[in-house]
C-alpha cells in the first residue's frame, strides 16, 4: 500500500534545500579570492578581475606567486611556492600567471623552482604541474627522504592543457600546443603541436610551409558573422538539421 504524501513534510524539505543552495551560493561568492578581497592571501601581485573560486585548495609562498589579469582559478586549485610554507624565496617571483589564464577544477601548480604559465592558457580539470621530481639514486634510503631533483618549467601562452595531464620538471611547452588528456609531458615541446600519450609525443604540427601534418580530419569551425544577435541564434538553434544546410547552400544576394 502506497505511503499517504506528506505535504508540510515535502514543502519544508524543498524549502530547505533552496535555502541550503542560496546558503552555499553565498559562500562562494564571498569566499572567493580578487585582487579587492584578498582574504588572509598576499600574493606578489594578483591582476583585476582575476578570481579565485571558494573553496581554495592549498595556497602557499602567496608573496611569490604573481597572477596576471582576467585569470579563473576553479575550485579546489592548489597553487604553491616554495618546498614548504614560511620560506624566504628571494626577491624574484617563483610562479608566474599570465593574464587570461584559466585553471579548472582541481588542478596544482607546484613551483618549488620556477614555472611561468604563459597568457590565455586554459586548464582542464585536475592537470598537475610540478617543478620538483623524486630521486631514487641511493637503493639503500626510502625514496620519499632522498633530496629531490628540481628544474623550471615553461608553459607558453595559448596552450591547451587536456584534463588529468601532467607536465613534469624541466618540460619547455611552446606557444599555442595541445596537450591531450592524461599525456604526461617531460622535455620540450615545439610550437603549434599537439602531444598526447606517456610519455607524451607529437602526434600533429603545424609549420606555414606545410600546415597541419597530418592534415586535420574535420573542417574548421566557421566563426559567427558579425550583427547575428542573441535571438537570431536562438531561433537558428531551433531550425531542423536539413533546414540549416538548405540555408547554408544558398547563395548570398549581390
Amino acid at each position: 500500500m502506497p505511503k499517504r504524501k506528506n505535504t508540510f513534510s515535502s514543502w519544508r524539505g524543498r524549502l530547505l534545500q533552496r535555502a541550503v543552495h542560496a546558503g552555499w551560493a553565498w559562500v562562494q561568492r564571498t569566499g572567493s579570492v580578487t585582487a579587492e578581497r584578498p582574504g588572509r592571501l598576499r600574493f606578489g601581485s594578483i591582476g583585476p578581475a582575476t578570481r579565485l573560486a571558494f573553496p581554495l585548495g592549498t595556497v602557499f609562498g602567496e608573496p611569490w606567486i604573481h597572477m596576471g589579469s582576467h585569470c579563473i582559478v576553479g575550485e579546489q586549485v592548489t597553487l604553491t611556492a616554495g618546498l614548504m610554507p614560511d620560506l624566504d624565496l628571494g626577491p624574484d617571483p617563483i610562479l608566474r600567471i599570465g593574464d587570461g589564464v584559466v585553471l579548472g577544477r582541481g588542478s596544482h601548480v607546484i613551483a618549488d623552482t620556477t614555472v611561468t604559465i604563459g597568457s590565455d592558457c586554459y586548464f582542464g580539470p585536475y592537470v598537475y604541474v610540478t617543478s620538483t621530481n623524486h630521486s631514487y639514486d641511493d637503493p639503500h634510503e626510502p625514496i620519499g627522504k632522498q633530496w629531490p631533483r628540481m628544474e623550471p618549467v615553461r608553459i607558453g601562452p595559448g596552450c591547451w592543457i587536456g584534463t588529468g595531464a601532467v607536465i613534469l620538471p624541466g618540460a619547455r611547452i611552446g606557444r599555442n600546443v595541445v596537450v591531450a588528456a592524461g599525456a604526461v609531458v617531460r622535455g620540450t615541446v615545439p610550437d603549434h603541436a599537439v602531444v598526447a600519450g606517456a610519455p607524451a609525443k607529437v602526434v600533429r604540427r603545424w609549420t606555414p610551409a606545410e600546415g597541419w601534418q597530418p592534415p586535420l580530419r574535420t573542417p574548421a569551425p566557421v566563426p559567427i558573422p558579425d550583427g547575428v544577435t542573441s535571438d537570431q541564434l536562438v531561433a537558428l538553434s531551433e531550425l531542423d538539421e536539413e533546414t540549416v544546410e538548405r540555408l547554408a547552400r544558398l547563395e548570398p544576394e549581390g
